[in-house]
């Protein structure tokens, strides 16, 4: 047993990469590239460090060209759940009981490989399985996803420093311990960097997790496992149980050992889960933790004195990196008449330049998104808004699956501020724009406050402070985060914590001290030095 205090190092942002023509990073990431799409894989089950197949396989293909395949992989069922459960509670014998710094060391291990050595394999595998470019890839699968282990290790030994006072006679403290069971962790496809925290951040403090990754980003799924293997992850403290939501979820969730749930999805399934555990609530052992983000329907709401050519870059940015499949992306737009010949003028020129197409080609701004069902529903709400009175379409409106799945970037403009796709969430590369007068503004923020049920992210241009600060007080609530000046994505560990309220989720705020404490439940010990002998109290002397 050690016998001093330990330190983490205080954690500083990971350094974005530039793959500038000439820099040794891109020579590298674009070999790497090649050798992933020169060969097929067979992605196996990961349970208890053993391979296991099952015999029902998907194929993994290229969304950004399709007739392309990566691979197969093999598909959970109840057995392999239930096999998944018990290699989870064997390991968290000695995982949980582990010391500290031991499970710190080996997600700082996992940090400085994915930083290094691994960058270019996680970097490959996101563009590929995910159609990220080289940037979108880099901020996510590399930057972020290092800063999740470097400061969830960190606000871990933070927390503990929590100590309750001790009055004279007697030590009281405060034992941090992992909770009793196993998480299951359901992530989504659109951030490899959430795929690698939301098993991770309750494992650091000492659970074991099932970890069901999104059917569509198995690919980077499988070589994150790969990683946590080398970097020397005991087995079974994460373990890999891609399948349907069915055949995985509902073993999973209805067990008595179940601790909590770890999820970024669909509000819809979210909702799903949460009923599932709460009718089988009386079989649990425990009151399961349930943290999720669950998607939004974000804002930019510009005010007449915003500065045109910095709200042009946001709504540009905001709405189309990564095809717009961000929970965070720009999805509605706010502004004022004042401003709008000039702001359509200059939006209209740039998003023009945009070029799309394949990854491996950097000089492309976007790709395709991630599969037919979401090309299907993106371009049915842009069929919508072409045949109706109250839409016009002043970009793209385009889109062509012949190859890959690939949508122009699209703006809808309508006169309706609670038209459908002012409403509901598209998850592509669709913004829609209300145009409104600007002695409405009152008026016109609470239509932004009140049009959507998310509350997720939200961002309002100004140069008028003044207006500033009534934008922020009417928009409190629309946003758990919200920005100024800038556009609503790209929030960073450390700087930004992430997650929104209302029907965006739980806002447990993923990348602060807050999430990491939702994984750990605490004991209060009290121990008394010279404990009294007579039971009787001084009031009741005569």
């Amino acid at each position: 047993m050690s016998n001093a205090y330990f330190k983490v190092p205080q954690p500083v942002n990971e350094p974005v990469k530039s793959y500038k023509p000439g820099s040794p990073e891109r020579e590298e990431l674009k070999k790497k590239l090649a050798e992933l799409k020169s060969k097929q894989i067979e992605i196996p089950l990961i349970i208890g460090g053993e391979e296991i197949k099952t015999g029902n396989t998907e194929e993994i293909r290229i969304p950004h060209n399709h007739s392309h395949v990566l691979g197969v992989y093999h598909k959970a069922g109840k057995k392999e759940v239930e096999m998944a459960i018990d290699a989870a509670l064997e390991a968290r014998k000695q995982w949980s009981a582990m010391p500290w710094e031991h499970r710190v060391s080996v997600f700082l291990k996992i940090a400085e490989l994915l930083s290094g050595p691994w960058r270019a394999t996680i970097n490959a595998a996101t563009m590929l399985g995910q159609s990220k470019t080289v940037h979108q890839a880099e901020i996510d699968s590399a930057a972020e996803l290092v800063d999740f282990y470097r400061f969830n290790s960190y606000y871990m030994a933070e927390l503990m420093k929590d100590q309750p006072i001790s009055p004279t006679g007697m030590w009281n403290r405060i034992e941090y311990r992992p909770l009793e069971g196993y998480i299951f962790a359901v992530t989504p496809f659109n951030f490899t960097s959430i795929a690698g925290n939301l098993p991770t951040a309750p494992a650091i403090v000492g659970n074991v997790s099932l970890w069901k990754p999104a059917s569509s980003a198995v690919y980077s799924a499988y070589w994150l496992m790969k990683l946590f293997e080398e970097a020397g992850l005991p087995k079974g403290v994460i373990n890999f149980v891609p399948g349907s939501g069915g055949q995985v979820g509902t073993p999973a969730m209805t067990n008595p050992n179940l601790a909590g749930i770890h999820f970024t999805g669909s509000t819809e399934v979210f909702q799903n889960m949460w009923k599932l555990i709460s009718d089988n609530l009386k079989n649990m052992k425990n009151y399961p933790r349930i943290v999720g983000e669950t998607g939004g329907k974000d804002f930019i709401f510009a005010h007449n004195s915003a500065d045109v050519d910095a709200l042009v870059v946001a709504a540009l940015r905001g709405a189309f990196e990564y095809q717009g499949q961000k929970c965070s992306a720009a999805s509605r737009m706010y502004v004022p008449k004042s401003i709008w010949k000039e702001f359509k003028e200059k939006y209209v020129n740039e998003v023009s330049k945009i070029k799309m197409g394949d990854v491996e080609d950097f000089t492309n701004f976007m790709s395709a998104v991630i599969d037919k069902g979401a090309f299907e529903t993106i371009t049915g709400y842009i069929k919508y808004a072409k045949e109706s009175k109250e839409a016009e379409i002043i970009t793209g409106g385009n889109f062509d699956d012949s190859k890959g799945y690939f949508i122009e970037p699209t703006t809808i403009v309508t006169t309706n501020p609670k038209f459908k796709t002012m409403q509901e969430e598209i998850f592509g590369p669709v913004l829609t724009i209300y145009v409104y007068d600007d002695n409405k503004l009152d008026e016109t923020l609470q239509l932004c406050d009140e049009t959507s049920p998310y509350g997720l992210t939200g961002a309002i241009f100004a140069q008028d402070r003044k207006a500033i600060v009534k934008m922020s007080d009417a928009l409190r609530n629309a946003a758990g985060n919200f920005y100024i000046n800038d556009k609503p994505t790209g929030a960073v560990v450390g700087q930004q914590p992430f997650g929104g309220g209302r029907a965006s989720g739980t806002n447990d705020k993923a990348g602060s001290a807050m999430n990491i404490l939702r994984w750990m439940t605490a004991r209060t010990i009290k121990e008394t030095f010279d404990p009294p002998k007579d039971w009787r109290y001084p009031f009741m002397g005569e």
